[in-house]
């Protein structure tokens, strides 16, 4: 980048934290709910059969593709239904899940980095997933909060890196976005007239077929370190 952005956007899961820890132990979580609250539904439908069910109930309502909380509720009354349980336990059983699906363990770098980028630039969280910032703690570090969930869209379509824009007031050639899924973050953010970062935590080859990103980095915090020795903050005089 030739010039220093005016403001971040930031992608949540599998850059501040792995999901999937998270997700197996929410489903756990709503596994023990089951077998205390609704045994009948919890022996129909274990683990792996209540993800293969969320997925069909997906399938079946592609309006609800940006929305996985409400795609989990619709596939908890479908089973509790079927189950013969009462389908008012769908609500409760969702809330287990939901509150251990933002227990997350950041990656060693995270938290430490996204402080020095929010005390540095205008923060946005823009993800498709349906984090809760306050529950995590981490909702101070962001002044703006945009999610598929919200928006009705979600990434790589352009409206939705727009409206992250919008409500940061900056254009779109002056927020660099920054994410670790070259579909969703990288060229999404490219469609939208954004320059990316990739973060490439896991080493991985950039899929030849894609525009590569403005910048690349193994962590959040060398992002930080970059920002630091390209575009030093200088103290006012």
């Amino acid at each position: 980048m030739k010039t220093p952005p005016r403001a971040l956007s930031l992608d949540l899961d599998d850059t501040l934290w792995p999901i999937w820890p998270s997700i197996e132990r929410a489903e756990r979580a709503l596994d023990a709910f089951l077998q205390q609250h609704c045994p009948r539904t919890a022996q129909r439908y274990p683990i792996h059969r209540m993800r293969q069910l969320r997925e069909v109930i997906a399938a079946r309502h592609p309006q609800f593709e940006h929305d996985f909380s409400h795609q989990r509720v619709l596939s908890l009354r479908h089973a509790l239904e079927e189950s013969g349980d009462d389908v008012a336990h769908a609500e409760p059983a969702y809330e287990a899940f939901f509150a251990t699906r933002n227990q997350v363990d950041f990656y060693p770098d995270a938290l430490a980095a996204l402080a020095r980028l929010s005390a540095r630039l205008p923060l946005a969280a823009l993800t498709n997933g349906n984090a809760d910032l306050a529950r995590i703690g981490i909702q101070d570090h962001f002044q703006v909060f945009v999610s598929a969930r919200d928006h009705g869209q979600a990434k790589p379509e352009t409206p939705i890196f727009h409206a992250t824009c919008q409500r940061l007031g900056v254009a779109p050639a002056d927020v660099l976005h920054i994410g670790d899924d070259p579909l969703m973050d990288v060229v999404g953010a490219r469609r939208a007239g954004m320059p990316s970062c990739w973060i490439n935590r896991r080493k991985e080859r950039w899929p030849a077929e894609l525009p590569r990103p403005d910048l690349e980095f193994a962590t959040l915090a060398g992002l930080a370190d970059w920002l630091d020795h390209t575009h030093p903050i200088t103290e006012p005089r």
